[in-house]
Formats: C-alpha cells, sequence, structure tokens
C-alpha cells in the first residue's frame, strides 16, 4: 500500500475513532448517584512476549504464605461506644428519580443535540477526507517528489488537526454532561435527606440492591416531586464552552498581574 493510499484510508475511520464513547448524560449505571463509567476493551490487544510466565494464583498464595513476616503490631483498646439507634430503612430508585427529573430531561435534550451534530460534522470531514486522499492517489504520477511530499505532509496535518479539534469537542459535550449532572446530585443529596427525615427514617438503600421492598419504604415518589420543584433545570454551558471557563474554581483562579510602570529606571 503507498503512502498516499494510507494517508487516505486514515481518514476513513475519523468518526469512528473520536466517537465511540457513550453519551454521559444518556448512561445510568448502579452507582450512587453519579452513573459509572467503564473503558472499552481495545479491539485488537496487542500480544507481548513473555519471557517468564506470571504464577498462577494459587501459586502465588503459597509463596505468599512462606514470607516470614515481622511481629504484628499489638492493637490499642478501643472503649465502648455508644450504641447506634435502630435502623428505620427507605428504598431510593435513583434512576427513575432521573428518568423523572425534568433538570435532567432538559439538559439530555440539550446534550443529545450538540452530539448529533458533532457526529454530522465529522462524517462531513470523514468524507472530505477520504476525497483528498483519493484525490492525491490520482494525482500521484504527475507529481515531483518534492510536490508528493508536500501534498501528502498537508492531507495528513490536516487529519491530525481534525482528530484532534473533534475530540476536544466531544470532550467538552461530556464535561458539560458531567457539570450538569453534578447540580442534580448536589441537590438530589438534599432532597432525600429532607425526605427521609420527613418519614422518620435514618438509612437509604439504592431500589436496585435490595431484592424485595414495599411501597411504604420507596422514597422515589417524594423525592421527584422535591427535586422538580427545587430544580426545575440546571445551567448547561454554550455550545462548545467547557464548565470550567464559565464557572471556574477557586484553584483555577488566576491572581491578578500587578501593574507595571510605564517607564522602567533607567540605570547608570
Amino acid at each position: 500500500m503507498t503512502h498516499s493510499r494510507r494517508l487516505a484510508v486514515a481518514g476513513l475511520g475519523l468518526a469512528t475513532l473520536l466517537f465511540a464513547a457513550a453519551p454521559v448524560m444518556a448512561q445510568q449505571g448502579k452507582e450512587w448517584f453519579v452513573p459509572g463509567q467503564h473503558p472499552a476493551a481495545p479491539a485488537h490487544p496487542v500480544a507481548h512476549p513473555v519471557e517468564h510466565p506470571a504464577p498462577a494464583p494459587e501459586a502465588a498464595a503459597q509463596q505468599q504464605l512462606q514470607l516470614k513476616l515481622p511481629p504484628a503490631p499489638a492493637l490499642p483498646e478501643v472503649p465502648r461506644g455508644s450504641m447506634p439507634p435502630a435502623a428505620v430503612i427507605g428504598v431510593l430508585s435513583v434512576p427513575d428519580v432521573l428518568r423523572q427529573s425534568t433538570a435532567y430531561e432538559a439538559a439530555d435534550k440539550i446534550l443529545a443535540e450538540r452530539r448529533q451534530k458533532l457526529n454530522q460534522d465529522a462524517q462531513k470531514e470523514q468524507l472530505a477526507l477520504r476525497a483528498l486522499g483519493e484525490q492525491l492517489a490520482v494525482d500521484r504520477a504527475k507529481l515531483t517528489p518534492v510536490q508528493l511530499r508536500a501534498r501528502e505532509k498537508a492531507l495528513q496535518d490536516r487529519i491530525s488537526a481534525s482528530r484532534r479539534k473533534f475530540t476536544e469537542r466531544n470532550q467538552v459535550i461530556q464535561e458539560q454532561g458531567q457539570f450538569a449532572l453534578a447540580q442534580i446530585q448536589r441537590t438530589l443529596q438534599g432532597v432525600v435527606q429532607r425526605v427521609a427525615a420527613s418519614r422518620g427514617m435514618n438509612l437509604v438503600l439504592q431500589a436496585a440492591q435490595v431484592a424485595l421492598n414495599t411501597p411504604q419504604f420507596d422514597l422515589t415518589p417524594e423525592v421527584v416531586v422535591l427535586l422538580n420543584k427545587a430544580l426545575p433545570s440546571v445551567d448547561v454551558p454554550p455550545e462548545g464552552v467547557a464548565p470550567l471557563t464559565v464557572h471556574p474554581g477557586p484553584a483555577e483562579a488566576k491572581p491578578a498581574r500587578k501593574a507595571e510602570p510605564a517607564h522602567k529606571p533607567v540605570r547608570h
């Protein structure tokens, strides 16, 4: 395969390489409040030669048992503490709360439109890169070595710039989703505490971790009503603007620069 053909093929998978990540606001895992994200495994794992294979778990355990450890430290005495109160348990389904949250629904709609536009732009760029690569392959015989290297470099630079640009846009959208979800999480924590306290509950479990419960334990309907009343919408940064740019934290705030004198003193 010629270098020109390799450049043409490199532009074909641009959208696939950049936007395989699942939307942040659309994912709903089993973690508390913030859904978990798990990186995808590589499509073609690279096999590395192993000179000394690692021992099996049983062999590793036997080797560990053969180690001579130093004497164990003496544990301090723990004074007797007060008994905790009797558990009054409530159950909450966070995914159901998010599905019925007006703030979550509005933010997810905005971010879904931005993801769709990003994918459309990436597909257009993919077609443009394919056309440039094919045209370079056609013109290859008519170009001098210097012209050919210049065209190949220009195409490679555009592929790299496109990949960087679309990766940054995708990252900004993900950060915007995390920013919107963090606002919901912050208010949801307070709402759960209020609702639980109003019913005398001091322990709230996730519904996904409970095998059996009755409606009397379920706080989800009340939490949804209070959450939508307290937080009907969230702040989503404008398109292309990262949340840290809009709302810089104390660590990101830059100190004010001191004004320099108009005329520097001249030493004699």
